[in-house]
């Protein structure tokens, strides 16, 4: 590199000159390329696609490539001919540009117009370049219809745009469309270490790999990142030069914090997120950060949705591989508790404990809390666990999402041996621990059945077997109270029951009846209606079918007493002359 030539910019100097320089659109330029060697050209193109993917270079390429007196064999301007050489100046009478941007009236578009009718001076076609001509105002558009639709044969128009959906459908119509696609990180990072190379700049494909991601699929924008990265770092571009220039947060404290889901460890999970604060990082960005993290782990999930990854080849090889510690339903239910956490973000008062809640519900979606500490009612669990022993530590892909799910176990004198357990699905079981050894509690009954844990199935009545020829077992208030809040556990959608279950008082009347009272009436509906299944739950989970209770409605007396409407606002006039001089003033009367 001449050090006495004057610098420019890597965007400008790198621009693509020829259909093979352009990155990451092989296939649109192989078809450019076809239509020129078979002389198969359209009367107007429209280039559309997101800023910086190479819509106006390809543009120029094309004018320059159909102009070209000594194409190339392989179909590409020679770039020595008059022609070749007077558009790579800019100083051709055969390529006119026009910034729709600022050009977006009538009178400019009159001007191309009549620049159109004049034949070219020299080669063989005048090409005009419109860009940005969504922002031609509808009077413009109209304007340019005639001629677009009917150009002389040597004239042919090249329109660009970012915004295809905002040009008017009769313009449409009368153009070959191709779209441009983002530029993959791959081949951004391969041809970053081409300009490095050609810079003199050392650079850390890591860091490149950083740039890349930052662009968003705009090769310009990487271009002008990496001028910036390598002034920053003295022209030695690090990954945590890369990280510290542009403000992003590194991959490794998300797959740290993956890890920690996984496991459950809900400290470790909270000490990533005060170091991640401490850099400076703000909580949104970190919180979308790990959304896209987890997408991304998601799509790692299944070859089909590789592609859908946006990210170097190094990192989607770490993305296979942390894939398969957490089941597909953990990224589904982590991905609505993150979304739900962004929005909530800017209504919230207390920002750091919204994350910190976040975080602690994605450690728990493996490992979830017991009742009655389950407070979190709509949090989702997507594996059998035990309520003793915890997480299964084997995944069963095939089944749905399900609640955790908990085992019965009894202490009896007479059954000594260990418990057998059944199956939570066709390919899972949950361990369960070695059986306590019996213990007679010290109650006024003697020996009672203590009731540890109850499956789902229980509470579905799905196995009724006939348990009326079986001896009632006897149980304490507690074993009582422990049933009725396992039934609320697994039925976290009946928000009315649940309401009257936690509201209802709680009397012990007999060996096996209960009064259980209510201050409203509505609250005994709920636990009277058909969908109700509580005392069968009750009775199955106690081993005892004389259990019984009676429902009451016991009004509290201090709760104030709600007045007829008329009497209501009779009371409020006498508080307020105010309102009743008003009512006076309008000969309202009450009815």
């Amino acid at each position: 590199m001449n050090e006495n030539a004057p610098y420019i910019v890597s965007a400008r100097k790198y621009r693509p000159a020829t259909f093979a320089s352009v990155v990451g659109q092989k296939n649109l330029t192989t078809t450019l390329k076809n239509s020129i060697s078979s002389g198969r050209l359209a009367q107007a193109y429209l280039f559309c696609g997101p800023r910086g993917v190479g819509k106006t270079s390809c543009a120029r390429i094309f004018a320059r490539t159909i102009n070209c007196t000594n194409p190339t064999p392989d179909g590409e301007a020679c770039g020595e001919c008059d022609s070749c050489l007077a558009i790579s100046k800019g100083n051709s009478f055969n390529l006119i540009e026009l910034d729709a941007a600022s050009n977006n009236r009538v009178e400019d578009i009159r001007e191309v117009i009549d620049q159109v009718n004049i034949p070219p001076q020299q080669g063989k076609y005048k090409v005009f370049i419109i860009d940005e001509v969504h922002m031609l105002s509808s009077a413009a558009f109209n304007a340019f219809l005639k001629t677009l639709e009917e150009p002389p044969k040597y004239a042919i128009f090249i329109l660009a745009t970012t915004e295809k959906h905002k040009v008017i459908p009769t313009i449409l119509s009368r153009c070959q469309i191709y779209d441009f696609k983002r530029i993959t990180v791959d081949d951004m990072v391969e041809h970053l270490k081409y300009v490095a190379s050609d810079r003199g700049v050392e650079a850390d494909p890591r860091g490149l790999a950083v740039i890349a991601r930052k662009a968003d699929g705009a090769m310009r924008d990487a271009l002008s990142i990496f001028d910036q990265v390598s002034a920053s770092c003295g022209g030695h571009i690090t990954y945590e030069g890369a990280l510290d220039n542009l403000n992003v947060l590194d991959s490794d404290f998300y797959f740290q914090l993956t890890e920690s889901f996984a496991n459950g460890d809900i400290p470790e999970a909270l000490l990533i997120y005060k170091n991640i604060r401490d850099k400076g990082f703000d909580s949104l960005f970190f919180i979308n950060g790990l959304a896209t993290h987890v997408r991304d782990l998601m799509a790692a999930a299944d070859p089909r949705t590789i592609p859908l990854l946006e990210v170097d080849s190094e990192t989607s090889a770490r993305f296979k591989e942390q894939v398969g510690k957490l089941p597909l339903q953990w990224y589904y239910a982590a991905m609505k508790i993150l979304n739900n956490a962004d929005y909530n973000y800017r209504t919230t008062g207390n920002k750091q404990l919204l994350v910190e809640v976040t975080l602690i519900r994605l450690c728990q979606l493996l490992k979830p809390a017991t009742p009655p500490f389950d407070l979190a009612e709509d949090l989702p669990s997507l594996r059998a666990i035990n309520v003793t022993t915890g997480y299964s530590g084997k995944t069963d892909s095939s089944a749905p999402n399900e609640r955790p799910v908990v085992h019965a176990e009894t202490d009896s004198e007479e059954k000594k041996e260990e418990p057998k357990l059944k199956k939570v699905s066709q390919s899972t079981s949950v361990p369960h621990p070695a059986p306590e050894q019996p213990t007679k509690l010290q109650k006024p009954r003697g020996h009672v059945n203590r009731i540890s844990s109850i499956r789902l199935s229980d509470m579905g009545l799905e196995n009724n077997t006939d348990n009326s020829n079986e001896p009632d077992a006897e149980f304490t208030d507690e074993q009582f109270e422990e049933a009725w809040n396992i039934y609320m556990y697994n039925n976290p959608d009946k928000h009315i029951l649940l309401s009257a279950m936690r509201a209802a008082k709680k009397k012990r009347t007999g060996e096996s009846s209960y009064t259980i009272s209510v201050e409203l009436p509505q609250l005994k509906g709920a636990l009277e209606s058909p969908d109700c299944n509580l005392l069968p739950f009750l009775r199955k989970s106690l081993k005892n079918n004389s259990l019984s209770f009676e429902i009451i409605v016991e009004e509290n007396k201090n709760r104030p007493k709600r007045l007829p409407p008329q009497e209501f606002l009779k009371k409020i006039l006498t508080v307020n002359p105010d309102m009743a001089d008003f009512l006076k003033s309008i000969d309202a009367e009450l009815g």
